[in-house]
């Protein structure tokens, strides 16, 4: 009912749309043109484009000085083609220790790797306090949702529970079935932190993923012996913020200390479901002593952004971005994640958009608000953290950004196998046939008028217009570059033909891309930024939930 009504306000608010004229060189995005920039950007050079590798820089470089022979503008305030942003990579150190301390003084010490482990977004230090119960440890103001009304964890340990309320509940009020951004791990952490809290220890919802865990063998995938070829990346941005340690603790450990409440750890993980007018539960008897060791290691990474200042002399302040991102996957010896439709297809359709702006720049017809083409760095490793660390830093304020029209795989037809797998989870079996013309837009349940948009600019090129995986447990939402905006109040929308088989495998390969379908969509995406840059008034913010702290 919430997202009904709010649907209804917004497409009353939102700005008619202008009449629709044919975005100006429209017909100069072609698919050999398409196809020459991907067999060079999702070559074997380019070596997957693995965030920190000579292959990514190359990559990088290439879509820079594609940008620079268009005559773009650099986008940066430092007049480069580049944001750069720091990641973090964080691995264990050698003084973790976990202890829980009775009130008689007898003690029981665990070690790293059997009932816990530091989390890697840790900050390193020791504390030793008593603990309170905060509930999935969520603060989320704009959904009158707090667990930590009161100062009940000021100068404590709080013991929260993995994930969210309501997980599998398609009328969730955080985000129905799509993981919410509130629920983040750590965030979590942050908004314990801002509270006063000394240190957060996690466990599994056991209500709601119940059975017997084996805690250490998860212990040891999280802390492998020997390193991943792949790390896992935090922004520093947001890593920097965070002082205090934090954990995981097993179910077993987590029933011991709950004890004193008279409560077992299911009653009170049941309880947590539902929204509560006290505040965090205090945890009578034992204190924890929690000391953690993670060592942080600084690896820069960069997004590519290039500018068209509109005409306007108003409107030029307001800006539309279109996005995709370049990095993958890498490659394991000679075995070469290419990713051609993951991302190099998004990657060279914003190339070839950047170029159709260029020709009619040159010709005389700039649009009336600013473009901002940006190509996001480190979208998989993180994951969308180029895109998170443009909305920390954005080249122009979010409130003037119009919308982000977003590219992630357009260049293949969705298709879902029988038994695909974890990594299917959710998504129907259909076959690429059936989806030959069709492109999912995700994130049209958040801005009714941006989806207006989209359809009214289809007119055109009458492509099938799949909008079915806003509230879907696949988690599509929240995993391309326009989620972040989303969660900052801007409209967003993500042009995606869709999971298949190839879908981060050494075979998403160029010669495997339908380049005609990716002609239309990036033809279609350049005339709805057209008709937004044009348009007299601004569409009013998305629908999100959860403000961003």
């Amino acid at each position: 009912m919430y997202l009904r009504r709010a649907a209804l306000v917004l497409l009353l608010l939102a700005p008619p749309l202008v009449a629709q004229q044919q975005a100006p060189q429209n017909d100069s995005i072609r698919k050999d043109d398409l196809k020459a920039d991907l067999f060079f950007l999702a070559s074997d050079l380019t070596e997957g484009r693995l965030v920190g590798t000579p292959g990514n820089a190359l990559a990088a470089e290439f879509i820079k000085s594609r940008f620079e022979r268009l005559g773009l503008s650099p986008a940066a305030p430092d007049g480069s083609f580049f944001q750069t942003f720091n990641l973090v990579v964080a691995a264990i150190g050698a003084d973790n220790s976990l202890e829980v301390v009775n009130a008689d003084e007898t003690s029981m010490r665990v070690q790293p790797g059997q009932e816990y482990y530091p989390h890697r977004f840790s900050a390193s230090g020791h504390v030793k306090g008593s603990v309170v119960f905060a509930g999935f440890g969520i603060s989320a103001p704009a959904l009158s949702y707090d667990d930590y009304r009161g100062d009940g964890v000021k100068g404590k340990i709080a013991l929260i529970l993995d994930h969210e309320p309501g997980e599998r509940d398609p009328a969730s009020p955080f985000d129905g079935v799509v993981s919410a951004e509130a629920a983040v791990p750590f965030r979590k952490v942050l908004a314990a932190q801002e509270r006063g809290a000394i240190g957060v220890l996690f466990v599994s919802d056991v209500h709601n993923h119940p059975g017997v865990q084996n805690f250490e063998a998860a212990a040891h995938t999280y802390w492998p012996a020997k390193p991943p070829r792949i790390d896992q990346f935090f922004l520093a941005d947001y890593l920097d913020r965070i002082r205090i340690p934090s954990a995981q603790i097993s179910p077993a450990l987590a029933s011991i200390l709950v004890r004193g409440t008279g409560r077992s750890l299911e009653d009170l993980s049941r309880a947590a479901e539902s929204a509560r007018t006290d505040g965090p539960i205090p945890i009578p008897g034992p204190q924890v002593a929690l000391t953690v060791s993670v060592n942080r290691h600084i690896v820069p990474d960069r997004s590519i952004m290039a500018m068209l200042e509109g005409s306007d002399p108003q409107l030029k302040q307001e800006v539309v971005i279109i996005s995709a991102h370049h990095d993958h996957e890498g490659a394991d010896g000679t075995q070469v994640f290419n990713g051609a439709d993951d991302n190099g297809s998004g990657s060279v359709a914003v190339i070839d958009i950047a170029e159709a702006y260029a020709l009619a720049a040159k010709a005389g017809q700039r649009p009336r608000r600013s473009i901002l083409f940006a190509v996001f760095g480190s979208e998989e490793r993180g994951p969308l953290l180029g895109s998170w660390a443009y909305t920390e830093h954005p080249f122009r304020p979010l409130d003037k950004t119009v919308a982000v029209l977003n590219m992630d795989m357009i260049g293949r037809n969705m298709e879902v196998p029988v038994g695909g797998g974890r990594r299917f989870n959710g998504l129907d079996v259909q076959s690429a046939e059936s989806n030959s013309n069709s492109v999912n837009i995700i994130g049209h349940s958040r801005s009714p008028a941006l989806k207006a948009a989209v359809e009214q600019a289809n007119r055109t090129f009458g492509m099938k217009l799949k909008m079915d995986l806003d509230n879907n447990p696949s988690n599509l939402l929240r995993r391309s570059d326009q989620w972040p905006f989303l969660q900052r109040g801007v409209p967003a929308i993500w042009f995606h033909t869709g999971l298949h088989p190839d879908y981060h495998t050494p075979n998403d390969r160029p010669e495997k891309i339908n380049y005609e379908k990716m002609e239309k969509i990036a033809r279609l995406v350049h005339q709805v930024s057209w008709d937004l840059a044009q348009q007299g008034a601004k569409m009013p913010s998305s629908n999100n939930r959860f403000q961003n702290p």
